[in-house]
């Protein structure tokens, strides 16, 4: 699932420079203009994104250390 996860960031990467709606002025729903959707739904994207990686990638044994090491910074 990790390479899913790697495979999704590049691929938003590559398809956050839409070069292609810069001189469209089609308006979505009446007032929005369609680059600012297209970027919206790359921030969703981005974000469904992102929770995957907190859920497949995230090391488990991060969250159990944690609190013994703070323990032992503060002596």
């Amino acid at each position: 699932m990790k390479k899913v996860v790697w495979g999704l960031v590049l691929f938003l990467a590559i398809i956050h420079q839409d070069f292609w709606f810069w001189d469209n002025p089609t308006l979505l729903f009446g007032f929005m203009p369609i680059s600012l959707a297209y970027h919206a739904g790359i921030s969703i994207a981005a974000a469904i994104t992102w929770y995957m990686a907190t859920i497949y990638c995230w090391p488990a044994d991060i969250d159990e250390s944690a609190p013994a090491e703070s323990e032992g910074a503060q002596a």
